[in-house]
């Protein structure tokens, strides 16, 4: 048997199961999801895995499975010869459409929702959000960055780009100096907030929306929470002192936080659907047998402007931004790269979805130790994209099958439907 057909069927393909309804994520008005506090949760810079077994099957075999054969045949073949993992949604439905991990060393494990990682850059998308809906920011707010700045004692680099960089462009050219110091801006506000450590609390919030620090709740066991610290966790942390910036490095995606590739994703389909998203889940079985966990949208805290900033951002990523390279004028994809930094070789991840009007799809590519995410996971997610949507399609505003209908919580029914969302701190 090819080496090939071996990832495909024994390392990549996995059976869900409905232990999804186990995971169900506790998003309900006045309890918002409990932060994930791990002794090792302080070393980023390593992967932290949960071993999890899976039988064996071939996805064509089971037609009750959302994934779709030929990018799980794709993944496969752009794995071949790296650690890491991809992962595929459709925004309006929480269907998984691919689900591919490949280890090289260490574990076997499903690292697309069981191993967690420093989402570098790519968490500057969720940062805007919150920053803009808090108006920290706003189109205009602009931040000088000269291959970096100086943060106490420290020299915090960034990549050449013109300076200063007003928001669209910051988050385009992925300015670490305009996301670290707003970021602090945010969190030393006691003016708006009373305490830093209310200002962190709110963050918090936003975050958890947004389905991080928690598990999302997919039917597949072995899913992580990963780690989004709040004043509880950073006073354990510094029990004698800290300040804005004592984490300044969360702002731009590194520091005391870790995050998993699905929850990447939903990210991803989260600005997609312009402020809510579905529980993934990987078996058509799941959403018909538990309503509840895998139909209702959760809605996230950030304000639809935020998302119109955040999506033109995005835009201008893949059009004249640091994903650039993969542009092509028969999609407009959506993107946000991301450098994890990392003990030794950085991690590559990239997170996007396409069309920009009606998008069918959203991405997560994270490969470790793959070095920038312009070069490696960026050109891969354009590979599973169009393969998804060039593939016997229209690249734009095509229709969905009425099979998928009874999924999708449509802009027009939402206001009717049972929706789940967390409220911020006062």
């Amino acid at each position: 048997m090819r080496v090939i057909d071996k990832i495909i069927i024994a390392l990549l393909l996995f059976i869900p199961t409905m232990a999804g309804a186990q995971n169900k994520r506790t998003t309900n008005p006045g309890n918002r999801p409990t932060t994930a506090v791990r002794k090792t949760a302080a070393a980023t810079t390593r992967t932290t895995e949960v071993k999890t077994p899976y039988p064996v099957m071939a996805i064509w075999q089971d037609s009750d499975l959302t994934y779709v054969p030929r990018l799980q045949q794709l993944g496969a073949r752009l794995l071949e010869k790296r650690q890491g993992s991809i992962v595929a949604i459709r925004p309006k439905t929480g269907e998984v459409l691919c689900m591919v991990s490949h280890t090289l060393e260490g574990n076997n494990i499903n690292r697309a929702i069981s191993a967690t990682y420093p989402p570098g850059s790519t968490f500057k998308a969720a940062q805007l959000l919150t920053l803009w809906t808090e108006h920290t920011v706003d189109k205009d707010t602009k931040v000088k960055c000269h291959r970096g700045f100086m943060m106490g004692g420290t020299h915090v680099g960034c990549h050449a780009h013109p300076s200063p960089l007003a928001t669209t462009q910051a988050l385009a050219q992925s300015c670490n100096s305009w996301f670290i110091t707003n970021f602090i801006k945010m969190i030393a506000d006691t003016t708006k907030y009373g305490s830093r450590s209310h200002a962190l609390n709110v963050w918090h919030d936003y975050m958890a929306s947004y389905g991080f620090g928690s598990k999302l709740g997919i039917d597949i066991r072995g899913e992580a929470n990963g780690l989004i610290p709040d004043s509880a966790y950073i006073n354990r942390k510094y029990p004698k002192f800290w300040n804005a910036r004592t984490i300044g490095y969360i702002g731009m995606g590194q520091g005391l936080i870790t995050v998993t590739p699905l929850q990447l994703c939903n990210l991803a389909a989260t600005i997609a659907n312009r402020g809510w998203w579905i529980t993934p889940y990987t078996r058509h079985s799941s959403a018909g047998a538990n309503p509840e966990n895998y139909i209702t949208p959760h809605v996230t805290l950030a304000s639809p402007d935020a998302y119109d900033e955040v999506i033109a951002g995005m835009r201008a990523c893949v059009t004249e931004g640091t994903a650039k390279k993969i542009n092509d004028p028969r999609i407009t994809i959506c993107g946000k790269t991301g450098t994890a930094q990392n003990a030794g070789q950085d991690h590559s991840a990239f997170i996007a979805f396409a069309p920009m009007k009606n998008p069918q799809i959203a991405i997560c590519v994270y490969i470790e130790h793959g070095g920038d995410g312009n070069a490696v996971a960026a050109p891969i997610a354009a590979q599973i994209i169009k393969s998804y949507l060039l593939h016997g399609r229209k690249p734009a505003n095509a229709k969905r099958s009425t099979a998928n209908t009874r999924h999708t919580p449509a802009t027009s029914q939402t206001k009717s439907r049972k929706t789940t969302t967390i409220r911020k701190r006062n």
